[in-house]
């Protein structure tokens, strides 16, 4: 379990270091609250875990909380693959 959510983590922070110039970033690092990402950007995040996952984000889902990090979004994903 701890390979995959390794993995997830791994891709997620990729890609939002791919997508906005974040040469350092923590996994528990609040991309909100630290000004690095705005509602845009989450609405991008989002896609990119539902095409890369293979998930579904439901209205539900749509907590500050799911996304405001690399591990909040790696285990949301977990989450959501468990279901």
């Amino acid at each position: 379990m701890n390979e995959k959510i390794d993995s997830i983590k791994t891709r997620v922070r990729e890609y939002i270091q791919e997508t906005i110039d974040i040469p350092d970033l923590d996994d528990d690092e609040d991309l909100f609250m630290t000004g690095i990402v705005n509602s845009l950007f989450a609405v991008q995040l989002i896609s990119f875990l539902e095409s890369s996952f293979k998930i579904e984000v439901s209205s539900e889902d749509l907590e500050i909380e799911n996304f405001k990090s690399v591990r909040a979004a790696a285990d949301f994903v977990v989450g959501k693959q468990q279901q």
